[in-house]
Order: structure tokens, then C-alpha cells, then sequence
């Protein structure tokens, strides 16, 4: 990653109002999406269980991002999660993706109603149909915070979230979380995979939603 800037506060003037054109690798993240071949493999007294799960997720472009001179795109998201024929929620995570096009750098956000947040990222190359985000306990910059039973309990170490683009248009995650359970000697992999299909389209952001609705005049 390059170096920051001495001047951390002149913001950009190469802002793009159209978040949907500038989002690199996350391009093809943006829009509305289902899953009905989720599989979860999480710990139990008994041992690991598997549960099968259906998904629905969103991804809506939000305004560009600045942080001082730093330039953010980004989707906000929300994942809600069942069991097949179940309405009761079985995952619910909301956060954002985001992209600093300058550095290549590529975040999620996340958090779930269980008391508990996390920042993966990774630099990605735009082109590529594949790549892996990562969180750590204790890691300043992409870490992962617990209320304090998960942390007695079930201690989050790692987060591992690696996205693959399929040719027919689909993508896949595959998930490893990385826990450290009271009375056991041996870390456990807690693990997600699902493919998504498209079922609706994003849309714009609120600039370039107006910016459209002006030029239209």
C-alpha cells in the first residue's frame, strides 16, 4: 500500500457522483440476491452440526466517501438468514463493502445481533474473479471486537471470507470463523458456503440518482 499523504485533510476533487461505475471488484456484488444451498457447520456440546440455510441479501450503492483526501465507494448491505421453511431469523448481519480505488484496498464491515462487529479487508486487483478478506482479534485495522460472554465463551481469532464470481453470473462465499471455545485445546472453524443468484437490480445512489433525474429536465 503507498504511503499516506502529509495533507490529511484536502479532500479529492476527482469524486464521481456514480457510485455503481466505480465500485472496481465489487461491481458485480451490487444488487438484490438469494441463496437456497446455504450450509453451516457450527459447534456444538455434542460436536460440529451442520444446518442448512436459504439467504437473502442486498447490496445498494451508498454516496462516494471521503475521508479527507482518502476516496470510498461502497454497497451497504443486509443479509437475513432462515432455515428452509422457517420464517424465524436464523442470521442477520448488516455493514458495508467498500472500495479505495488509489490503494486497491477492499472492506467489509460487518456486524450481527449478537454483540459482536468486525473490519475484514485485503488489497484486490479490480479484474480478478476471486479474492479473500481477513479480520484478527487485536489487529487495529481489521479486527474483531465480542461482548464479553462471546469472548469467554466463544472467542472470535480469525474471520475469513473469500468471494468467487461464476461465469453464469452467480457468486459464492465461503466462510471460515476462526473460535477458540471454553474447554477446548484445539481452535474450531465455524464455516458458510452459499452461491447467490440475482433477483433485482441495485439502485443508484442518491447523487447520481438526482444527477439522472436532472439531466432528464
Amino acid at each position: 500500500m503507498e504511503q499516506f499523504p502529509t495533507d490529511i485533510y484536502t479532500e479529492p476533487s476527482d469524486v464521481s457522483v456514480d457510485t455503481l461505475k466505480n465500485l472496481g471488484p465489487l461491481t458485480r456484488l451490487a444488487g438484490i440476491w438469494e441463496g437456497t444451498m446455504g450450509m453451516d457447520v457450527k459447534p456444538k456440546a455434542a460436536g460440529p452440526k451442520q444446518q442448512a440455510y436459504v439467504e437473502h441479501i442486498e447490496l445498494q450503492p451508498v454516496d462516494p466517501q471521503t475521508n479527507g483526501p482518502q476516496l470510498l465507494y461502497g454497497l451497504r448491505y443486509h443479509t437475513f438468514i432462515t432455515k428452509p421453511g422457517n420464517i424465524k431469523m436464523y442470521h442477520d448481519q448488516v455493514g458495508y463493502w467498500l472500495w479505495d480505488p488509489k490503494t486497491q484496498l477492499v472492506m467489509q464491515t460487518l456486524s450481527i445481533p449478537r454483540g459482536q462487529i468486525a473490519m475484514a479487508s485485503n488489497t484486490v486487483d479490480p479484474k480478478v474473479d476471486q479474492f479473500k478478506l481477513s479480520a484478527y482479534q487485536n489487529d487495529p485495522t481489521s479486527g474483531i471486537s465480542s461482548n464479553p460472554f462471546l469472548e469467554y465463551a466463544f472467542k472470535t481469532t480469525e474471520y475469513h471470507i473469500e468471494v468467487i464470481f461464476n461465469n453464469d453470473g452467480t457468486w459464492s462465499y465461503q466462510l471460515d470463523t476462526i473460535l477458540m471455545i471454553k474447554g477446548q485445546t484445539e481452535p474450531f472453524h465455524h464455516t458458510d458456503v452459499n452461491t447467490l443468484h440475482k433477483i433485482g437490480e441495485p439502485t443508484p445512489n442518491g447523487l447520481a440518482a438526482h444527477l439522472y433525474s436532472t439531466q432528464l429536465a
